[in-house]
This record gives structure tokens, C-alpha cells and sequence, in this order.
């Protein structure tokens, strides 16, 4: 198990790098994709939330699945829906075509990074595991940092479309990749179909106290953070700054800082503990959504976005390891539910965002949003205990 465990670690890393590229594609060049089809931002913010949901509405589905047919053959299909999504919305001509791509984009992407966090909390102990999944975060982050990085970039040059077009292939290239890799590993042998042990699966996830504080946190993570970053480049068209490129390298700071939690996680759960992580993580946030709130330069809201994911991942990243350990046998279901609340927190905060900036402004708005996080990292820090799944003991 030891000396297999790197080169696995490194292709489920493969897979969320991967599937991460496309994810925020579309934030940084928004204006461009509005005025070419003639909708408000508010409307075109509406693919981050149709991207979120249909990735969140798949969870319960494709967590089973993963269980029932094995994780890694999911994830390399998965992979290729995500590369024809991409290319099939580059050629779109109306919005509503380019609003079905996303749809099916969304799905595509619910089948492999929840899946692989399953993957490693198997191949990984507890005592470990917030440090493995920090490795897989980092090639999620590095695909998070190039999706909003080549967005701007290629924006400037190509239009948005030229951007689906190029990540289409990407993914394509990556699911060969990812397919090869598995070839004949163990992880890639399916177990056995049985309805009857989904069911009580469910049941098994549901019977520990942490599954609602879990997935309570990650639905409020998502909508006060993951939910501000359509409006990004809004709120720099508002300063002047009009380059796609500058709204791009902005937010890809949220995965610098993201990738830099991947590098210090090791170092810093030692000394803060589980429960400093959380309310750290969590004032880090809130501090910068208070800072973005009254508009500075640019170079300053990059600052802001890159300590707001070291931040963010610093809590995110504890409560992972709390739902990984919600059930031993239904564990890519567990970890898919996870996700499931975190993109429906997604998918309502680009709304809340746009209902609250519209009625009160964005200063009210952002600190609120500022304050409902550091309350959380508290709340999770107090309510959060380690406990042994049901079946765990079962066993």
C-alpha cells in the first residue's frame, strides 16, 4: 500500500486538475459573453450558478454510482462529457444553447472531484488524510489557477469562445491521460451492484451527529465565498479596469492562496489544531471580504482573493476530513453529498449576491457576507468532534 500510494495520489491529482479548468471558465470574460448575447451580468452570472446546480443535483446520484461501479472508471467518463460540453459551447450561438452546455458541463464535473476525494480518504488513514487531501487539492487549485488565469488571457485574444474551445481539449487530453494511468490498478475494478447497501449507506452517513453540521457549513462557505466571484470583474469594470486579463489574474488569486494552503497544511495543523484551523481559515476570509467591500486597486483586491483561499481551504479543508469519515462503506457518497451542499451554497450565492447588491449596495452586502463566515469558522470549531462512523464500529 505504501509504495503504491504516490503514483495513485498523482493521477486522482491528474483528474481534478483536469476537471477544475473548466469550473470558473466563463467568470473572468462574462461582460464579453453578455454583450455578445445581449443579457445583464446578472443574467450571464447565472452559468457559475447552472454550472454549480447541476453539479450539486448529480451528487446523490453519482456518489452512489461511484461505490456501486468504481470510482475511477466514473471519473474517466466523466472526463469526456466535460471535453464535449466545453467544445459544444464554444460553437453556441444563442445563449440558451451556451446555458445547455453548462447544464451539461455541470453534470460532468459532479462525477470527478468528489469522487476523488473518496478515492484518497481510502487509500489514506485519518491520522493523514487532511495532508493527502491537501495533495489533491493542489491539482485542483492548479486548475482553478489556470481556468481563471487563460480565461482572461485567451479572452483578450480569442473571445470567450476561443476559451471553451481550448479547455475542451484539454480535458479531452487529460481523460486519455487518466485512462491509461488506471489501466489495470487495482482502484479501477468495480465492486459488486448492490442497492440494498446504498440504502443503508445513506442511513450510515445520516445516523452521525457531524453529516448536518457538515453539510450546513459547506452550503454557507459556498454561498458567502464561491458566490461573490461572478461579480468580480463587475466590481473592476466599476473601478476602470476593463481588461479581462486583470479580472482574471484576480480571481485566480483565491487558487494561489489555495495552492499555498496545499503547501503549509502540514506545518500549520500541527501547531493550530483542527479547531484553530476553522476559526483562523474562517476570520482570513471574512477579513478579506471586508477589505474587497470598499473597492481598492486591483493589485490589492489580488492580495485580498490570494488570503482569502489559503483562508478558505484552511476550513474547507478540516471539514472534508469530518465528512470523510461519516461512513467507511459509503464513503464517495458521503464525500459527494459534501459537495452537493457546497454547489447548492454555489448556486444561490451568485443569486443572493445579485437580490442584496441590487437592494442594498455592495458595502452592506460584502460585510455581511464577511460576518456570517468568521461566525461559522466559531460555530464549526465548537460543534465539530471526531466520532467513528457506524459502520466503522460494525466492523
Amino acid at each position: 500500500m505504501t509504495s503504491a500510494l504516490p503514483p495513485a495520489l498523482n493521477i486522482i491529482a491528474l483528474t481534478t486538475f483536469a476537471a477544475s479548468l473548466s469550473g470558473r471558465a466563463l467568470d473572468p470574460v462574462l461582460p464579453h459573453v453578455a454583450d455578445e448575447f445581449g443579457v445583464s451580468i446578472a443574467s450571464a452570472a447565472g452559468f457559475s450558478s447552472v454550472f454549480a446546480f447541476t453539479f450539486a443535483a448529480v451528487q446523490p446520484v453519482l456518489g452512489a454510482a461511484a461505490d456501486m461501479f468504481g470510482k475511477a472508471r466514473l471519473m474517466t467518463v466523466c472526463l469526456v462529457l466535460l471535453g464535449i460540453a466545453n467544445i459544444l459551447g464554444a460553437l453556441s450561438n444563442s445563449y440558451s444553447m451556451l446555458f445547455v452546455t453548462r447544464i451539461l458541463g455541470g453534470i460532468a464535473s459532479g462525477g470527478v472531484f468528489p469522487v476523488s476525494l473518496s478515492l484518497v480518504s481510502d487509500l489514506v488513514g485519518p491520522d493523514k488524510r487532511q495532508v493527502a487531501i491537501g495533495r489533491t487539492l493542489a491539482g485542483s487549485m492548479a486548475g482553478n489557477l489556470l481556468g481563471a488565469t487563460l480565461s482572461g488571457l485567451i479572452g483578450d485574444f480569442l473571445g470567450w469562445r476561443g476559451v471553451l474551445a481550448l479547455l475542451g481539449a484539454l480535458v479531452l487530453g487529460a481523460s486519455i491521460a487518466v485512462k491509461a494511468g488506471f489501466r489495470g490498478a487495482e482502484l479501477a475494478r468495480p465492486p459488486r451492484p448492490d442497492l440494498s447497501a446504498v440504502r443503508q449507506g445513506y442511513r450510515t452517513i445520516f445516523s452521525n451527529p457531524n453529516a448536518k453540521i457538515c453539510y450546513a457549513a459547506v452550503f454557507v462557505e459556498g454561498c458567502c465565498v464561491l458566490g461573490l466571484f461572478p461579480y468580480v470583474a463587475s466590481f473592476l469594470f466599476a473601478l476602470g479596469e476593463t481588461r479581462l486579463s486583470i479580472a482574471g489574474i484576480v480571481i485566480a488569486g483565491f487558487a494561489i492562496g489555495g495552492l499555498f494552503y496545499t503547501m503549509t497544511v502540514s506545518r500549520f495543523l500541527p501547531r493550530l489544531g483542527v479547531r484553530g484551523m476553522m476559526i483562523v481559515g474562517a476570520s482570513l476570509v471574512g477579513l478579506q471580504l471586508a477589505a474587497i467591500a470598499f473597492g481598492p486597486d486591483w493589485r490589492i483586491q489580488l492580495g485580498c482573493l490570494l488570503l482569502m483561499g489559503w483562508g478558505f481551504y484552511m476550513i474547507h479543508g478540516c471539514i472534508q476530513v469530518f465528512a470523510s469519515e461519516l461512513s467507511v462503506e459509503a464513503r464517495a457518497t458521503a464525500m459527494s453529498l459534501h459537495s452537493f451542499f457546497f454547489f447548492m451554497g454555489q448556486t444561490l450565492g451568485p443569486i443572493a449576491y445579485g437580490f442584496s447588491l441590487d437592494r442594498a449596495g455592495k458595502i452592506p452586502t460584502l460585510l455581511a457576507a464577511a460576518a456570517i463566515m468568521i461566525a461559522l469558522g466559531f460555530a464549526c470549531a465548537k460543534l465539530l468532534r471526531q466520532r467513528m462512523a457506524a459502520d466503522a464500529r460494525a466492523a
